[in-house]
């Protein structure tokens, strides 16, 4: 189970860590051009906000656990992204994006076996 949870950290980071700085690096226009409708409904900011969110999720899923320094980081991480995914399901369901919402039900699940792994019976 351990390995398990390993490769669903690892995915859930790389998935975020690329999103995220996406959001942090581009304009809003950009992000709206290449397909990011939601963004419309945000400010410059918010979006920056929420990929700065992203990244950090993203480093708490690994870095605590491979560097053995705090390690109760990870799925507190975990609970971050579960409720950035809450919002973006919100989100999504509000515009009638469906394609989103299953990618972002996936995302939501992950993020919940790793709080659930970490938090519970395989904590580091």
């Amino acid at each position: 189970m351990n390995i398990a949870l390993w490769i669903a950290a690892a995915l859930l980071a790389l998935a975020f860590l690329a999103t995220g700085l996406l959001k942090i690096t581009q304009s809003k226009e950009k992000l709206a051009a290449a397909g990011l409708g939601w963004t419309e409904s945000f400010s410059p900011s918010a979006i920056k906000a929420i990929g700065v969110a992203e990244v950090l999720g993203a480093i708490g899923l690994i870095l605590p656990a491979v560097l053995d320094v705090a390690p109760v980081l990870v799925p507190i991480a975990a609970v971050g992204l579960v409720l950035v995914m809450v919002g973006a399901i919100t989100t999504h369901v509000r515009r009638k994006e469906t394609p989103m919402v299953v990618l972002n039900v996936v995302l939501l699940a992950l993020a919940l076996f790793v709080a659930w792994g970490r938090f519970g019976p395989y904590a580091f």
